[in-house]
């Protein structure tokens, strides 16, 4: 079964890559490129959520789209990566962090629609995820937490993730608010993968570097 990795800013493709193939593949919300390979003898499947050259702001993103495609195509786990503002002043920079909670209370896709597969009443694959532990797969978390140290570039393990609406950065008024959430970075991308991957039940975690 292959991973998933969904990459962000500043990242349109992965080195090291054997075999890699990119496929268009259609889904009931667009059109997605998948890259498909091999990566340290796994099979990975790739998204770029900005495209080539960055061509997709944050309120362009087609998140549906993109885990749709990922599961549709055999993803057994996904990695979401993101680079990401630090709110919490003890984060380094480029420092990573393998997040155990989020904070995306408008639960809304970028294009103001509800963050949800499923809209229509009486469909039987409709719930409400509950989220009382972590949105995060306990699993991809501790994946990522020994390849970051087995790596040499270790990973802060945990903190909140908080999600904000693109394309404008925030002010330092709504930074103060977030951290007294206990948000300690920020982008805006995450949230919806992480509602969206629960939904489809795609075990997915987040890292993010700072």
């Amino acid at each position: 079964m292959a991973v998933a990795i969904i990459t962000g800013s500043g990242t349109h493709s992965l080195p090291g890559w054997q075999l890699a193939q990119a496929e268009p593949v259609r889904t009931p919300y667009g059109s997605v490129d998948v890259s498909r390979g091999e990566l340290a003898g796994v099979e990975v499947l790739h998204v770029s959520r900005h495209g080539a050259g960055h061509v997709r702001l944050s309120n362009q993103v087609m998140h549906r789209a993109d885990i749709w495609a990922l599961h549709e195509l055999g993803a057994s786990a996904a990695i979401g990566c993101t680079a990401c503002g630090a709110v919490d002043p003890s984060l380094a920079l480029g420092s990573l962090v393998v997040f155990d909670d989020l904070h995306f209370l408008s639960n809304r896709l970028p294009d103001g629609s509800l963050c949800t597969f499923f809209e229509e009443p009486g469909d039987p694959r409709r719930g409400q995820w509950i989220l009382h532990g972590s949105p995060f797969s306990d699993g991809v978390r501790a994946a990522l937490l020994v390849g970051a140290a087995e790596s040499g570039h270790g990973a802060r393990d945990g903190g909140v993730y908080g999600h904000v609406d693109g394309p404008r950065f925030n002010t330092p008024s709504e930074i103060a608010q977030l951290a007294a959430c206990g948000v300690v970075a920020v982008s805006q991308t995450g949230g919806p993968e992480t509602v969206l991957c629960g939904e489809l039940e795609l075990p997915y975690a987040l890292i993010g570097m700072v």
